[in-house]
């Protein structure tokens, strides 16, 4: 059967990252990878950002969906390209949902037919980025708690760029979800699933481990955080803006509460020379290059 995995991480977290050297991995110990993404913006900035991965043995597709009130269309697509996928010779596959992913629909999707025939879960990873802000929503505690659920591995982002008292702050993150799982009522244990090696230093061993650290479904109280729109995503094309501009525009963003609670803002503006710049930004960190 098909493995598949599935990489979860909040919004920003680092998941595209951490697929970049997974499936790079995988391709190495002989597999034949196929990378799904699955966002709610009007364009999939991480599919154009996963694009210099394709190879004989990778391949990077998507699955279009253009806002959270579409599901049903959505699951038709999602197990469509799940079908097409099974008969192409993929020996995994690997799915990056939105960060504001409901997980139900990925392990609901695989237990109907024809697909339970195929496929099998190999593994649920979910990125924590070690900066973690503290004064999260309830909304966003909840989509964090809900996605560590199920994981097998909890794969700590950004490390390498914690200051201080290192090991103090990946013991507030832990924390955090433990107060998160909490919360939702949710009694998964996660001392023993946690990695916090800087990604940098991740070896051939320790990639293997989470190729084959496997999933845990645990219960918790479902809430309709994501249903009820909770979330909203705004898409801007020929935003044609210098580079200085825009890096002010999205500083002036992320310092004026009038606009809301912007977590992350990402994508792509070309420049003069036909070249472009990609944007990726969150409050606590931003990357335009």
């Amino acid at each position: 059967m098909i493995k598949i995995d599935l990489i979860t991480g909040f919004l920003g977290s680092g998941k595209t990252t951490f697929i970049r050297k997974y499936a790079k991995y995988l391709e190495k110990k002989g597999e034949r990878v196929c990378v799904i993404e699955n966002d709610h913006g009007s364009v999939n900035v991480d599919l154009m950002l996963l694009d210099d991965i394709r190879s004989k043995n990778i391949d990077v597709e998507m699955i279009a969906c253009a806002c959270n009130t579409d599901k049903s269309s959505h699951l038709r697509r999602y197990r469509s390209k799940l079908i097409t996928n099974a008969m192409l010779g993929y020996n995994r596959v690997i799915v990056e949902p939105s960060g504001i992913y409901d997980i139900d629909e990925f392990f609901d999707c695989l237990y109907e037919d024809p697909l339970d025939d195929w496929y099998e879960v190999g593994n649920a990873i979910t990125i924590v980025d070690s900066t973690l802000e503290d004064n999260l929503s309830k909304e966003s505690n909840y989509i964090l708690a809900s996605q560590v659920s199920c994981a097998g591995t909890l794969l700590f982002s950004r490390v390498q760029e914690l200051e201080g008292d290192k090991d103090k702050s990946i013991e507030n993150v832990k924390s955090h979800i433990k107060r998160a799982l909490k919360d939702i009522h949710c009694n998964k244990k996660i001392d023993n699933i946690i990695v916090t090696k800087p990604w940098d230093d991740l070896t051939d061993d320790d990639l293997e481990k989470i190729r084959n650290s496997g999933y845990e479904r645990s219960s918790y109280v479902k809430e309709s955080v994501i249903r009820n729109n909770e979330y909203k995503t705004f898409f801007y094309v020929d935003l044609n803006i210098s580079k200085d501009e825009l890096i002010n525009r999205i500083n002036k963003i992320f310092a004026d509460d009038s606009v809301g609670n912007v977590i992350r803002i990402k994508g792509f503006i070309p420049t003069e020379n036909n070249k472009w710049i990609e944007v990726n930004a969150t409050k606590k960190q931003l990357k335009v290059v």
